[in-house]
Parts: C-alpha cells; sequence; structure tokens
C-alpha cells in the first residue's frame, strides 16, 4: 500500500511538472502571470454568489440573490447574472486566458430601472450592491439587506440533508430488522452514536441525559459532516464552513441559551453569590463580575477553538499546494521536487484533517456537555434542611457507638 502511494505521488508530481515549467517559462514580470497567494487563500476560506466548477473555476454553479433594495423592493436572480467570462489573448504567447469579471444586473420595475453588482470597494469587496444615481450624476453604492443562498449557505442545506438521510437509515433499519445489528457503514454510526451518547452525555449529565442528549449528538454530528463534507474539494463539498466563524459562533451561543435557560438556582446562585469569603463579593462585587465574565467566555471558547482549528487545516493544505507554484521559478527540476513533496504533505496533511474533523466535533460536544452538566446539576442541601436525613445519620451513629460497646 505504501508502494503504491509513493508511486502514485511520483506519477502526479511529474504531471503537475509540466504545466509548472511552463508557468515558470513566461515572462514574471508580467503583473498578470504573478501568482497572488493572498487571494487564492481567502478565495477558498471566503464565501461566495456561486460554487465553483471542478477543475475549471472560472466557471460558477449559479445560486439564488436575494436582497432588499433601497426603497424596500425585494429581487431574486441568478447569480449568473452578476459575472462572465472575458477572454484575454497574450501578446507574446497568443495563448488565450479566460478571467470572470463583475457586470451590472440592470431590473425594471414599476417603470423604474434597479442596477446590482459585485462590489470591490474593500467595504463591500465580493459583495452584492445596488448602484444609486444621485441627482449630481455621481454612482454610490448601497448595500441592500442580503438573504441570497451563497455557497456556504447550500452546503450548510446539503450537510443538513446528508445528516439527516444517514440518521433516517439507520432508524428505519431499526423499524426492520429489530435489534439486529447493522453492519458496514451503518454500524460504523450506531457506533459513534452509542460512544457519544452513553460514555460521554450519560456518563456526564446522568438522569438528564435523555433531555439534552438530542441537542448535543445534533451538534456532534452536524459538525462532523460539516468538517468531512469541507474536505471535499468538488462540488458538493469544497465550502469552508466550520472555518467560518459565523458558522461557529452560532452553534456555541445554541449552547449559551441551553445553558442558561436550563440552569437551576444553584447555578445562578454561584454566579451572583458564589462561596467566597464576603471582602471578595461585598462590597465590590469581584466574584459577581468574574462570574459573569465567565458566562461569555465559554462560548467564546467553542466558538473560536473551532473555527482556529479547521480553518488552520484548510490554509496548511492550500498553502502546501501553492508552494508547487512559487518553486516553479527555480527550473523544472526543483518544481518537481516540490511537487512530490508538496504532494506527500498534502495527502498527509488531509488523513491528519479527517482525524481533527472528528477530534474538534467531539471537543465541541464534550464541552457543550460540560457546561450544560454545571448548569443543571443538583446539589445537596444542607443537613437543617433535611431533618429527615439528618435523623437517619444520627441513628446509624448510635447504632455503630452500641456495636463498638
Amino acid at each position: 500500500m505504501k508502494l503504491k502511494l509513493f508511486i502514485f505521488t511520483i506519477l502526479a508530481g511529474l504531471l503537475i511538472c509540466n504545466p509548472v515549467s511552463l508557468y515558470a517559462s513566461e515572462d514574471e514580470s508580467s503583473k498578470e502571470d504573478q501568482l497572488d497567494v493572498k487571494e487564492l487563500i481567502f478565495d477558498h476560506l471566503g464565501d461566495g454568489y456561486g460554487w465553483e466548477v471542478p477543475f475549471a473555476h472560472v466557471y460558477r454553479i449559479p445560486l439564488p440573490v436575494i436582497v432588499k433594495a433601497e426603497n424596500g423592493q425585494w429581487f431574486c436572480f441568478s447569480s449568473d447574472d452578476l459575472t462572465e467570462i472575458e477572454i484575454t489573448k497574450d501578446r507574446k504567447t497568443g495563448e488565450e486566458k479566460k478571467h470572470l469579471v463583475p457586470v451590472v444586473k440592470n431590473i425594471v420595475r414599476d417603470g423604474k430601472n434597479y442596477q446590482f453588482t459585485l462590489s470591490h470597494s474593500e467595504d463591500n469587496k465580493n459583495k452584492v450592491v445596488q448602484l444609486i444615481t444621485k441627482p449630481d450624476g455621481k454612482i454610490v453604492e448601497y448595500r441592500p439587506l442580503d438573504l441570497s443562498i451563497t455557497k456556504n449557505v447550500a452546503a450548510l442545506f446539503i450537510s443538513a440533508i446528508l445528516l439527516t438521510l444517514i440518521v433516517m437509515s439507520l432508524v428505519r433499519f431499526y423499524h426492520k430488522k429489530g435489534l439486529q445489528a447493522p453492519r458496514k457503514g451503518l454500524g460504523f454510526f450506531e457506533m459513534l452514536v452509542s460512544f457519544v451518547y452513553y460514555d460521554t452525555i450519560k456518563s456526564t449529565l446522568g438522569e438528564n441525559a435523555k433531555k439534552f442528549g438530542p441537542y448535543l449528538l445534533t451538534c456532534f454530528f452536524f459538525i462532523l459532516t460539516m468538517n468531512l463534507v469541507g474536505l471535499i474539494v468538488i462540488f458538493p463539498g469544497g465550502a469552508n464552513l466550520t472555518g467560518n466563524i459565523a458558522i461557529t459562533l452560532v452553534l456555541a451561543c445554541m449552547t449559551f441559551v441551553v445553558t442558561n435557560i436550563f440552569g437551576n438556582k444553584h447555578y445562578w446562585k454561584e454566579i451572583f453569590w458564589p462561596d467566597v469569603p464576603i471582602w471578595l463579593k461585598c462590597p465590590l462585587p469581584i466574584m459577581q463580575f468574574i462570574e459573569i465574565f465567565g458566562i461569555f467566555t465559554k462560548p467564546a471558547a467553542l466558538c473560536v477553538r473551532l473555527f482556529a482549528n479547521m480553518m488552520g487545516g484548510h490554509i496548511i493544505v492550500i498553502t502546501l499546494t501553492v508552494l508547487i507554484f512559487i518553486f516553479a521559478a527555480f527550473g523544472s527540476a526543483v518544481a518537481g521536487g516540490a511537487t512530490v513533496v508538496s504532494v506527500l504533505f498534502s495527502v498527509f496533511m488531509l488523513a491528519l484533517d479527517v482525524l481533527v474533523s472528528f477530534i474538534q466535533a467531539y471537543v465541541f460536544t464534550l464541552l457543550s456537555t460540560l457546561f450544560i452538566g454545571m448548569a443543571v446539576e443538583k446539589h445537596e442541601e444542607h443537613d437543617h434542611k433535611n431533618p429527615e436525613q439528618q435523623a437517619e445519620r444520627l441513628s446509624d451513629v448510635a447504632a455503630a457507638i452500641d456495636l463498638n460497646k
């Protein structure tokens, strides 16, 4: 197996080396041939109004654009109407190159012309804006309310549908086969459900496991599905969902809401009147401030941890790929060696990212379980509030004394 992988890597390096050497032989002083590494990385990590066609990124799978204009009118049109393919010819080689350039989408409604396009300004870069002509003839950009189905939104729907199909497949299996153990993929899925529920959720929450189990299991498998789908380089994968801080922030906020809504009186008592020396909470509410601050730092840690780890993995793989084109300037031999090394490390990092996808989904679920467990944990009351238990304990002590005598 290792030998086959090594041979595949060598062949891939030789195949990529040829176009790389052509790239290196061109006029490197030309601005058109310069590789914008920053733009390439952020183009992959960012969102978009279209989905790149595999192996032909100049083409896009169109998605619906839904915006609200300045006067309150709603518009829905295809993202394909905002761009067009421009063909340019190299003066030296005569080679034709295709570029995707933004265009203005004109819509006439009730005798008024509405213009929409993709902005180039720093504030609204690559976002849909409405072009408004002022009385003095100056054209300004207005950022409309945007409810478009972007690449990330479409990927969220795909991940949710995929996860629902897997879960319902397991449900249908149990309806047909009863308590018979499933095989292959469904067996692996059942193993994950049992591991997360019994070894993590139930062991932490105890009797509250049935109440919060559905939410926590949904978190684990939804994050895992988004992580794995994001590692697929072609449609329907390629969207960097958990590397988008807006998505991880919503997930963390859901844990924040569940934790604080279902928190019992002991949880809130420890926040507003913790068990510490009186001078730490009165007259200056030092501990109260720390505890309230901790309410918000917990979901913030969930959000940033998941976002940073998944985005970092994507950046490393992209950087290793870009190294091929950077080393192309040193000749075919160096480019070929760099290609082999980059492909090897890229395969290794993708395999590592698969493991990280499981780990990060599990860590998010585990921490959410701990936060919820601390909020709903039941504490025994003091002895003077439980006279029956106190009487039982005293009788046990008296019996023990009699035995000793």
